[in-house]
């Protein structure tokens, strides 16, 4: 192991560490000498601690649900008082309430966006507290790692799940204000889109094929990235939204105009619009062109 991508003496916390791809993070930061703070609602977090330490690493479970706001400062406290400091966050938990939007509830709304996206920004606030404040104390940059869990379904608008679509969208933006937000005391943060089996994905891509091997979609080949993002090596990167799924780690560009419509006169009016837009967009299916174009540049299928 190198020392660019060790994270020897390191401490990170991950959320939704329990199950899935939130363990198969916490398991990889551990394996690369990272401390860890292991946060879920249930006694799995206690599991996945007892699997650290039977490997010879060093964990802590916090019990708690992320969507309330003072579980941020709870998982902050849990590794300065733990391990004497926090270096690494990676925010995972989620729930899923999928409904087509004609019959979304204000529960099935409010659950998941207060756990995905309510829940990155308590945790991300409170670090971000810390090491603005650690920052001030030396009078220099400290090392902050934020790594968190958006979705392709930010890009699709995926139709039965216009929570969690909406929820991915705020957590891509909350990560670039982060990052420009803490970049000046040493901070680092970028998003990542992971296609991987896991429980809660169960009802997209099944089961793990019989047939030996890494499992294309495990989770643990996108937890290698998470490592690597957590690391001293990837000091440069941030900012960044990634997906990341199988060999595969694809680095998404910013928005760009596809093309400009200008006034003729200077003033449009509804007749003038109507000459311009509608021959650029006639043929095409209004329920899949974002998607296509989305899928197109990323060179592959889009997630059901």
């Amino acid at each position: 192991m190198s020392q660019k991508t060790s994270l020897e003496g390191r401490t990170a916390v991950v959320t939704g560490a329990g199950a899935g791809l939130g363990r198969s993070e916490a398991l990889a930061l551990a394996g690369r000498g990272a401390n860890v703070v292991v946060n879920d609602v249930g006694s799995a977090a206690d599991d996945v601690v007892a699997e650290i330490k039977a490997r010879g690493g060093q964990a802590v479970a916090v019990t708690g649900d992320v969507g309330e706001w003072s579980m941020g400062d709870r998982l902050v406290q849990a590794a300065t008082e733990t391990f004497g400091g926090l270096d690494i966050v990676v925010n995972n938990a989620g729930v899923l309430r999928d409904k087509m939007v004609f019959n979304l509830s204000e529960p099935d709304w409010d659950d998941v966006v207060r756990v995905h996206l309510k829940g990155h920004a308590a945790v991300s606030r409170a670090a971000a507290a810390y090491w603005r404040a650690a920052s001030k104390a030396v009078g220099g940059p400290v090392y902050g790692r934020v790594v968190n869990t958006s979705s392709e379904a930010f890009l699709f608008g995926s139709a039965g799940q216009p929570n969690y679509s909406a929820a991915k969208a705020g957590i891509t933006a909350l990560t670039l204000s982060t990052a420009q937000g803490l970049a000046r005391y040493g901070v680092r943060a970028n998003a990542i889109c992971p296609r991987a089996r896991t429980a809660m994905t169960a009802g997209v891509f099944g089961d793990a094929p019989k047939t030996g091997g890494l499992d294309v979609l495990s989770p643990d080949r996108v937890a290698t990235f998470v490592s690597y993002l957590a690391s001293p090596a990837a000091d440069e990167i941030t900012g960044q939204v990634f997906v990341v799924y199988g060999d595969m780690v694809a680095l998404l560009a910013p928005p760009t105009v596809e093309q400009k419509f200008t006034a003729a006169d200077g003033v449009f009016s509804v007749d003038e619009f109507d000459e311009l837009l509608t021959p650029y967009f006639s043929g095409r299916d209004p329920h899949r062109t974002y998607a296509a174009h989305s899928v197109a540049r990323l060179g592959g299928t889009q997630p059901t």
